[in-house]
């Protein structure tokens, strides 16, 4: 049974009461052991979940101005089963986004990959956008989406993710991101990978290979990074000073990043 343990240490400072949203616990189903605490000036503030979509756990809270500290850990054995499909994640999931303008890049997927479909679309598009785009931390700005990342040829895991999401569903694929711990990354962060329905079911596409996708758990699963944001705040500006994230497993597997692999 594969045990995998993840932390998460963030810093932040509010510049006044601000109502703030995190999303770095694994999702619903999967922690056999976990723990969130969140601190201001040597006080515990208490927050309340909020469950989302696809098993995502938002805890939110509210903090006073000053500096504020959340810690998260857990551990996690085996893998959750395979959720439900939804008729109307079907739907949803082919549609453009804030992120994922797949309106503007039908001719290009209608190009590169027209004809196909099911398997051989998602390792041709996971193939195509990890050859055109180079990963470089760092270099993306929040409000970049798929388009500017096209034209860029580089970004970091969430330009490659919404790059597949868009093409996907260019071609009327459904397609989703999701954000994950994932053992093996380096460097070490929170990852986002692209998930697509075929045959049945939802599989991994990383098109960043910096990971293994066997390994990966869940966090927040949403049409794009708009509705899987690991820190959001409402009411005053907030500044994150310092982040730390770990994720390890017992033994991590090998992966080529051929075949299907499910997420769980």
């Amino acid at each position: 049974m594969m045990e995998r343990s993840v932390t998460a240490h963030l810093q932040l400072y509010a510049y006044g009461r601000a109502d703030m949203i995190v999303s770095l616990a694994v999702a619903e189903g999967l922690a056999t052991d976990e723990v969130m605490t969140i601190e201001s000036n040597g006080t515990t503030l208490e927050s309340h979940v909020v469950l989302g979509r696809h098993g995502t756990r938002l805890h939110r809270f509210e903090a006073p101005t000053g500096p504020v500290t959340i810690d998260y850990r857990a551990t996690c054995l085996g893998q959750a089963d395979v959720p439900p499909i939804e008729e109307l994640d079907i739907i949803e999931y082919r549609r453009p986004s804030r992120y994922c303008e797949s309106d503007s890049l039908f001719a290009t997927a209608q190009s590169e990959f027209g004809g196909l479909s099911g398997i051989p679309l998602l390792d041709a598009i996971g193939t195509w956008v990890r050859a055109h785009l180079t990963y470089v931390p760092g270099i993306s700005q929040h409000t970049d989406g798929a388009v500017k990342a096209f034209l860029a040829r580089r970004g970091i895991c969430r330009d490659f993710a919404h790059l597949v999401v868009a093409l996907l569903r260019s071609l009327d694929t459904p397609a989703r991101l999701a954000s994950v711990y994932a053992p093996g990354l380096s460097p070490m962060d929170f990852h986002a990978v692209a998930e697509a329905y075929v045959d049945g079911g939802w599989y991994v596409v990383d098109a960043t290979g910096l990971a293994p996708r066997q390994s990966l758990l869940r966090i927040a699963t949403g049409q794009d990074a708009s509705e899987t944001a690991f820190l959001s705040q409402h009411g005053a500006a907030v500044d994150l000073q310092w982040m730390e994230v770990l994720a390890v497993v017992d033994d991590l597997p090998l992966d080529d990043h051929t075949g299907l692999e499910m997420l769980r």
